[in-house]
């Protein structure tokens, strides 16, 4: 079973949309995972301006990959290299802990997303 950056269970992100490299409402990851979708952050609209400007639009419905488009409130499993990206300039998302994979570690400290724990 994964675990979370807290040494617990990895619980789910978000089903409602589906979130997940997998899909499965989970922030787990495999090898073919090159982006490292393992943050399971709380959207905002700082945050979805910020990542439409940086090349990644969330917001805009894409229905040709089922993606419905992100609003502020929903969870999704944000890569963390993004998520560090947002850090950096004062726009990171909240994070759920428990929800995110232990594998972020290797791209931000516990104390870092402590800091931002929703």
């Amino acid at each position: 079973m994964a675990k979370n950056v807290l040494g617990g269970e990895l619980e789910d992100c978000s089903v409602d949309p589906m979130t997940g490299w997998l899909r499965d409402g989970c922030c787990n990851t495999d090898a073919g995972d090159i982006g490292v979708h393992t943050v399971c952050a709380v959207m905002t609209a700082e945050f979805l301006e910020f990542s439409k400007r940086v090349g990644n639009d969330l917001s805009t419905p894409r229905p040709e990959f089922h993606f419905p488009g992100l609003n502020p409130g929903d969870r999704w499993c944000l890569c963390a290299s993004r998520w560090v990206e947002a850090r950096d300039a004062g726009m990171a998302p909240s994070v759920i802990l428990e929800a995110t994979h232990a594998g972020t570690l290797e791209w931000a400290s516990l104390g870092e997303l402590e800091a931002h724990r929703h």
